[in-house]
C-alpha cells in the first residue's frame, strides 16, 4: 500500500527535525529515521496503530514522544498530522486537525 504525507504532516516532522537539529544534528537524524520506519511499517501493517480519537483515524507512536496521526484509504496510508505527546489531541481548535 503507498504512503503519502499531508501538506501539513510534511511541516510537522519539518519543524520537530529543525528543532532536535539545532540541538544534536545525530538525534535529528534518528528521530527522522523513526518516521520513516513507522511510514514503511504502515505501507504494509496500516492497521497497526490504534483507533484515533477523531473518526477515520488511527494512531502510531514512532517514538514515545510523537503521535502519527494517519487515516487508511482504499488504496494508501495518508499521514495527516505528527503531534509531541504531551499536545493536546484532538486540539481544541479545530484549524488544527488537517
Amino acid at each position: 500500500m503507498n504512503v503519502s504525507w499531508s501538506e501539513i504532516a510534511d511541516a510537522d516532522r519539518d519543524a520537530i527535525i529543525g528543532y532536535i537539529w539545532l540541538y544534536s544534528p545525530r538525534a535529528a537524524a534518528q528521530m527522522d529515521a523513526l518516521f520513516d520506519l513507522a511510514a514503511t511499517k504502515l505501507a504494509d501493517f496500516p492497521y497497526s496503530g490504534k483507533v484515533g480519537k477523531l473518526e477515520g483515524t488511527r494512531e502510531l507512536l514512532p517514538h514515545r514522544s510523537y503521535r502519527l496521526i494517519y487515516s487508511v484509504e482504499v488504496d494508501k496510508v495518508v499521514i495527516l498530522r505528527i503531534f509531541h505527546t504531551s499536545r493536546q489531541w484532538p486540539p481544541a481548535d479545530d484549524n488544527e486537525t488537517s
